[in-house]
């Protein structure tokens, strides 16, 4: 290979920097694991103390409530499926990571979304931002996060988090810039301030946009927790590293359908949660 005339070192700048910033935030960042950890910590504890069963009718009852009965059967058979190939452990602990990296994701993304929607100044900034997070290899993600705070739970929830904010940003300010500015309007010749118009007219009616992102938010989450698994995040993506590592074609097969269970159920129930809210109904309803 030749090389380059002039090369540009962005590849050194990038490390300089990844130093700088651990040197200069580590307090900052000692904060941040001792909080992630112990959420996950206690999450993980909530899903893998109790007997099997007992989170397999929890899990079965609200995909009853959420869509019906059929996801709700569904769901006992998918569940006992990763509990007769002994992967309920690893989804548990997985599941803890899609709940907590989703949660966090959200808190961020929902604000900036509403941010970006009403002012356009802000739209421009982030947007580029945005096209960098989902632009970017997943894998590259997890370099800075080793670095900082190296292995285990919280440099997978991190990377996890930064890779699944951007649809929930995206779904959010497109939900509200969709609200008809008639309705806005008429709320305002009523007298409504910004954030009553914000909180009673356009987050309402972009709920089921909003919902959508949400969803999206969970499956990259998920997608990104397996991959997570390779610097020592506990669940499902660390069997399927293992299997990876050794060769082992059952338990890669095993985890992997684990995952796919998991992708399923959490993909219907957050779609069937996004379908229940008042303006979701209306448009079904307009739609026969």
């Amino acid at each position: 290979m030749n090389d380059p005339i002039v090369r540009i070192p962005v590849g050194d700048w990038a490390e300089a920097l990844i130093d700088w910033i651990t040197d200069t935030f580590a307090l900052l960042f000692d904060l941040i694991e001792v909080v992630l950890e112990s959420a996950y910590d206690a999450l993980d504890w909530v899903l893998t103390t109790p007997p099997f069963f007992v989170w397999i009718a929890a899990l079965a009852a609200l995909a009853w409530w959420a869509k019906g009965w059929r996801l709700g059967m569904g769901t006992v058979v998918g569940m006992l499926l990763i509990y007769t190939m002994d992967q309920w452990e690893n989804a548990m602990h997985t599941l803890a990571l899609v709940l907590i990296a989703t949660a966090i994701a959200l808190l961020f993304a929902i604000p900036l979304g509403i941010l970006a929607a009403r002012n356009d100044t802000a739209s421009a900034m982030i947007r580029p931002v945005l096209d960098l997070m989902q632009t970017l290899p997943a894998f590259v993600y997890l370099i800075p996060t080793v670095v900082i705070f190296l292995t285990g739970a919280v440099p997978g929830l991190i990377a996890t988090i930064v890779f699944a904010m951007a649809p929930g940003v995206r779904f959010t300010e497109l939900g509200i810039r969709q609200v008809d500015k008639e309705v806005v309007e008429a709320g305002e010749s009523f007298g409504a301030g910004s954030r009553r118009i914000l909180r009673q007219i356009q987050i309402p009616l972009a709920m089921p946009t909003i919902m959508a992102g949400v969803n999206q938010v969970i499956m990259l989450s998920l997608s990104m927790v397996v991959i997570a698994g390779m610097v020592g995040a506990a669940g499902l993506g660390s069997a399927v590293y293992q299997a990876l590592a050794s060769i082992n074609v059952g338990l890669g097969f095993e985890a992997g359908i684990g995952v796919v269970i998991l992708a399923v159920y959490l993909d219907r129930v957050s779609s069937a949660l996004g379908a229940r809210s008042a303006v979701a109904k209306a448009q079904a309803a307009a739609a026969v």
